[in-house]
């Protein structure tokens, strides 16, 4: 059993987590302390080699959506189902992306923020300006203050923010198999963007596409580190 510990209105609230699947329990509990509009966020490409690092912000409906759980759990039918469910349960959903280009520019952390503003950003263009922001893991990589409650696991916990991590899975996996079609030695049909072995043989074959996070510490071992990438795509 994981147990893990958030802050709201103050109070230390305890989550016990044993495999149970989200529910809305801490978001009701923000909703009893006045907050009216609370937004689940969770991220996708964090640890990719080539693509865009995502992020989706989801205000959630008031009653309970079966079949939504950590995108990590489910398969990719699964996945897409959930994030169909989610699209028609949703107050309102954003989506923000931070290219390759920023990642390599800015740095994961600031990468982040930047796609999470641009899905919040969407959020306040729907009219949910948010009072309570619930973000997955242990650190405000958005820098919002007061206002966000990190939780360790949330996307195991929080049906606001597993409902974020099935929209920003399902997005990103659906961009990176269109890349394949560009980019057909390095697999991204399969792996999309993320380690792997076809993936590593294809960068020691034919290097880094003109969508990989060159300064990323795979780079570190190949011939082509400090070669400018071929402009636009293989394929078009």
């Amino acid at each position: 059993m994981r147990v893990g510990r958030v802050t709201v209105d103050g109070e230390r609230w305890r989550l016990c987590s044993a495999r149970m699947t989200p529910t809305l329990r801490l978001e009701r509990r923000c909703w009893r302390a006045g907050e009216q509009v609370v937004v689940g966020i969770d991220e996708v490409g964090r640890g990719a080699w080539a693509g865009p690092v995502t992020v989706a912000a989801v205000v959630p409906g008031p009653a309970h959506l079966r079949g939504i759980d950590d995108s990590k759990q489910l398969t990719r039918v699964e996945r897409e189902v959930a994030a169909e469910k989610v699209l028609r349960w949703a107050v309102a959903v954003g989506i923000g992306h931070a290219s390759h280009e920023e990642c390599d520019e800015l740095g994961m952390t600031a990468a982040l923020r930047t796609a999470g503003h641009r899905a919040l950003a969407q959020i306040a263009a729907q009219g949910h300006e948010p009072d309570r922001v619930i973000l997955d893991g242990n650190h405000d990589y958005l820098r919002l203050g007061s206002r966000c409650t990190t939780v360790i696991k949330g996307d195991a916990t929080s049906l606001a923010v597993a409902a974020a991590s099935c929209v920003a899975k399902v997005t990103r996996d659906g961009m990176m198999r269109e890349e394949a079609e560009h980019f057909p030695a390095y697999g991204f049909e399969s792996n999309v963007g993320y380690p792997a072995p076809v993936h590593k043989s294809a960068l020691a074959w034919f290097g880094p596409s003109s969508i990989h996070r060159r300064s990323w510490i795979f780079m570190d071992n190949l011939c082509w580190r400090g070669v400018p990438p071929a402009p636009g795509r293989l394929f078009l």
